[in-house]
């Protein structure tokens, strides 16, 4: 949809939020409309998604194209990556030669990229175009890419986080089986102390103790009488 704009362009603030663009003093009402994100971080060695998505008011055809272009920190040079029209054509020359693979699904509003082996010199910004005729006018977004060196206390982090997962939960169960063990020991114990019965062993041994001490008892009590009779004989 074109509307003529004699302002030109400079009284319409709120235009790139309601999806209008002006052009050669043009209003242009975008029915392309694309979305990525503004900032991406990732690591050295690791595949990257750089995702970018769209929505187009006519139905997907052959003739939809994507391109993504990559432009250095502090610098103004683009260099084309990744084209994509029915077959996915990444490129075969420059820094990111056979590092560049498609993830995304056009049916589905989907033209995000995957960087293979990212290292640092990747770091810059990235754009994502896409035209889908008759909408082919629509915003160019941009993804700033930052890579970096995977640090020495991300991977200590991850050994700690290991070993939390692991070890932790053996030693508490450890320490579940002692307290029960040392509980069921102070329990016997306690009924050893309190009244255990004896053994058949030691009520015997008892018994013999008790016949001697009664035998002994009787023999100082005849003793006794036997003295008793012969002083009353004399």
């Amino acid at each position: 949809m074109l509307q003529s704009g004699a302002a030109g362009g400079r009284g319409c603030a709120l235009c790139p939020l309601l999806g209008v663009l002006f052009f050669q003093g043009v209003y242009i009402v975008l029915s392309l409309e694309i979305k990525a994100d503004a900032h991406v971080r990732g690591y050295v060695g690791e595949n990257i998604k750089l995702k970018c998505t769209f929505k187009s008011t006519s139905s997907i055809t052959d003739k939809l194209t994507i391109d993504w272009t990559y432009r250095p920190p502090s610098s103004s040079r683009t260099e084309s990556i990744f084209h994509y029209q029915s077959f996915q054509y990444p490129t075969t020359v420059g820094t990111f030669r056979n590092r560049i693979s498609w993830v995304g699904d056009v049916y589905n509003g989907d033209a995000s990229i995957s960087i293979i082996n990212p290292t640092i010199k990747d770091n810059g910004t990235f754009s994502c175009a896409v035209k889908n005729p008759p909408d082919v006018y629509h915003n160019i977004p941009g993804t700033e890419l930052t890579v970096t060196e995977r640090g020495f206390g991300m991977m200590l982090s991850s050994v700690a986080l290991l070993s939390i997962l692991v070890f932790i939960p053996s030693a508490v169960v450890g320490v579940l089986l002692l307290v029960r063990m040392g509980r069921k020991s102070a329990g016997l114990k306690k009924r050893n102390k309190s009244g255990s019965k004896k053994s058949s062993i030691e009520v015997s041994a008892d018994t013999d103790q008790e016949k001697d001490d009664c035998m002994a008892k009787l023999c100082v009590r005849c003793a006794e009488c036997l003295d008793s009779d012969y002083e009353e004989t004399y």
